[in-house]
């Protein structure tokens, strides 16, 4: 029985952990909410930081979850700039802060999220070499590449994921020369695979962007201190006066480990180790956002996702598991983009290996239309670029696991709802 003289303590103050605190009293828990945050900064969400707030098309203040005064007002102890550094679960105690503070808890929500990954080569202590992951970055990042542009100066990024292209996006919107070194043959391989990776090389390159494609970098040089280019494995050397590191990020599972906690393998994107409704190894302890790996039925594999929607809806069902609803966790995994004048909506899973064919609806030349990614006349994810207002039918076919008419499913005069047994 939930009741007031209960304690949850959220650790992480991003999107998952701040709609968790939202969820416990919408759902009319009445006790003791902590959520510690290891950010100066209150909770915000990350899509703006590599979209609308780096292009300048959005205030700071839009990245925030609620307003500052919303956590006294629902009383939530927000604790700011503040690193949990043990959990005891014997004792089901957190400790944090730099004097030590001890609180007790009942339950506890592990929202830590994911950290980007580090270029390990020598330069990267030389001024001009980012990453990013916190609003902080985006706001260095978003002056490095205004000067960029007025200057005519160059940009190297390492990677071609999401970040990634994100960024070039940016840069080039600022007017800055764009390089992006990737180890793959096209974008996005993970996730898209060559069929639709290709499309964002191509709308990359007509927007000024250069790939070296098949290379990693090896060594950033620089005079004075500061970034002057950066050399790759195959013996090339790019003009840079800023590189940006866009490798992927680490799911934050020290404290969790440390705790002893079950984790996931690395082969299935490691993380913390949870079932459908989010609980860890320990009935008490639960994790969502980037740094949990949940089952999910539909996929029949566990997934740990890094995207926006994932901590939106899962911050919220972990908030209700811990009250005790029985909810399984299984959202299709959901994630978009905007690069140049295209914008993209990608519903599902379907990584390169797990499908047989990609069917697509409509034009992919004039980069409007629809990919599904088939298995066996089943669809596993679809991704909607430039159409609108079709997420649902699309995410319909996903959960239906009907076989469908994959000429049907092509032909842009059929309704997607008609697809759907």
């Amino acid at each position: 029985m939930v009741d007031a003289d209960q304690t949850f303590v959220i650790v992480g103050g991003g999107l998952a952990g701040a709609k968790a605190a939202e969820t416990l009293r919408a759902e009319g828990f009445t006790g003791r909410v902590i959520l510690i945050c290891d950010e100066r900064d209150h909770p915000y969400e990350r899509p703006p930081l590599s979209k609308g707030y780096l292009l300048g098309k959005a205030e700071r203040d839009s990245v925030f979850v609620h307003e500052p005064a919303w956590y006294a007002r629902h009383d939530v102890e927000l604790h700011l700039g503040q690193t949990v550094d043990a959990v005891d679960r014997a004792a089901k105690t957190v400790r944090f802060g730099e004097d030590g503070t001890v609180v007790r808890y009942d339950k506890l929500l592990l929202a830590t999220g994911a950290e980007p990954r580090r270029l390990d080569i020598p330069g990267t202590g030389l001024g001009g070499v980012h990453h990013l992951r916190r609003l902080a970055h985006a706001e260095r990042l978003k002056g490095v590449l205004a000067s960029l542009g007025r200057d005519n100066g160059h940009l190297v990024i390492a990677g071609a994921g999401w970040i990634g292209l994100e960024i070039a996006a940016a840069a080039r919107g600022y007017g800055a020369e764009v390089t992006v070194v990737h180890r793959g043959r096209t974008p996005l391989h993970s996730v898209l695979g060559p069929e639709l990776g290709q499309l964002f090389a191509e709308l990359h390159s007509d927007h000024g962007v250069r790939f070296h494609f098949g290379a990693t970098l090896t060594e950033i040089v620089g005079q004075d201190g500061m970034v002057l280019a950066a050399r790759t494995d195959d013996g090339e050397e790019h003009p840079a006066h800023a590189v940006l590191a866009a490798i992927g990020a680490a799911p934050r599972t020290a404290l969790a480990e440390s705790a002893g906690l079950e984790l996931a393998d690395r082969a299935d994107g490691g993380g913390v180790l949870v079932d459908e409704r989010l609980r860890t190894s320990d009935p008490d302890v639960y994790a969502a956002g980037d740094v949990a790996s949940f089952p999910h039925a539909l996929f029949g594999a566990r997934l740990r996702v890094e995207h926006w929607a994932n901590a939106l809806n899962g911050g919220p069902a972990a908030a209700r598991a811990m009250l005790g609803r029985e909810e399984v966790y299984d959202r299709v995994p959901y994630f978009f983009t905007d690069q140049y004048d295209l914008g993209m909506e990608y519903s599902g899973w379907a990584p390169p290996g797990s499908y047989d064919q990609v069917v697509v609806r409509g034009d992919a030349g004039k980069r409007e239309f629809i990919a599904f990614w088939v298995k066996e006349g089943r669809v596993l994810a679809g991704m909607n670029v430039n159409v609108w207002d079709v997420t649902d039918p699309i995410q319909r076919l996903i959960r239906s696991g009907a076989r469908v008419d994959t000429e049907a499913l092509a032909d842009p005069h059929v309704p997607l709802e008609s697809l759907v047994a």
